[in-house]
């Protein structure tokens, strides 16, 4: 099973903001959040969260997440920062925070259906990996632009990060170069993260 299809608001109590997962906001139970706050965690409980933050803003399973770490490892660099680059470079982020699909799984769709093209070419995978000066554009057709176009007008006009450049009205949005930590769109402490998984990898 590649997605979280469980309660959003649910995992967003627990975790906190995940923009990823869904654009709505719960609603607040102070009562709620004044006892599990009064709870002292252990350092596994605050590592699991981490992660568990990380999994369900960027839509993987377990088994992708440890296969994104295991690359982190490998690469130069810290292996946090290398981790997060790597997931905000996927495809579906990328639809995502140009504000083509309101939440990470909606941009899954989009890519799944074949409505998006990489350098002019059909890519269906969601975890396509972007790279500098890749082109992404929605299909030639009324009903691929149709679903963006809704996308742009619903969502509010935030700020871009500075590895992206949209051009709203063709439709496009240019991968200008790797993304830098401080543009992440998730608060998260990767290093929790890399500590979690440093016994299984």
């Amino acid at each position: 099973m590649s997605r979280y299809r469980g309660p959003r608001f649910k995992k967003i109590r627990r975790l906190g903001a995940l923009p990823g997962l869904t654009n709505k906001s719960p609603i607040k139970r102070s009562s709620l959040r004044n006892q599990s706050s009064s709870v002292k965690k252990s350092q596994y409980r605050i590592r699991l969260e981490e992660k568990q933050k990380l999994r369900f803003h960027y839509g993987l399973t377990e088994r992708q997440l440890l296969k994104y770490v295991r690359i982190a490892g490998k690469a130069k660099g810290s292996t946090g920062q290398v981790l997060l680059q790597l997931l905000e470079m996927r495809l579906d982020n990328i639809l995502f925070r140009l504000g083509m699909a309101p939440t990470i799984p909606g941009a899954r769709q989009l890519v799944n259906h074949r409505h998006i093209l990489v350098n002019g070419r059909i890519v269906d995978i969601p975890s396509y990996r972007c790279k500098p000066h890749d082109i992404i554009t929605a299909r030639d057709e009324q009903n691929s632009r149709a679903l963006i176009q809704n996308s742009l007008d619903s969502s509010p006009h935030k700020e871009l990060p500075k590895h992206l450049t949209l051009q709203s009205f063709q439709y496009k949005g240019l991968v200008n170069q790797i993304i830098d930590s401080k543009w992440v769109g998730l608060e998260i402490k990767e290093l929790r993260v890399v500590e979690y998984y440093s016994r299984q990898t």
